[in-house]
């Protein structure tokens, strides 16, 4: 006889359960890396962030 394996079921479970946080999570880490990729040296230069920090 075989015997039982109980990571299928609770892989099963637990994706049922948490699919939309990890959706969200991956959704939300695309935006903000392609926001991040889309700023160049010009844009950090007139950032008041950017100045506020700079000499820190």
């Amino acid at each position: 006889m075989r015997k039982f394996d109980p990571w299928p079921v609770f892989f099963r479970r637990e994706w049922n359960r948490n699919w939309p946080f990890l959706v969200g999570f991956a959704v939300t880490g695309a935006i903000i890396t392609k926001l991040s990729l889309g700023l160049t040296e010009e844009d950090a230069k007139n950032s008041r962030f950017v100045q506020r920090h700079q000499g820190k």
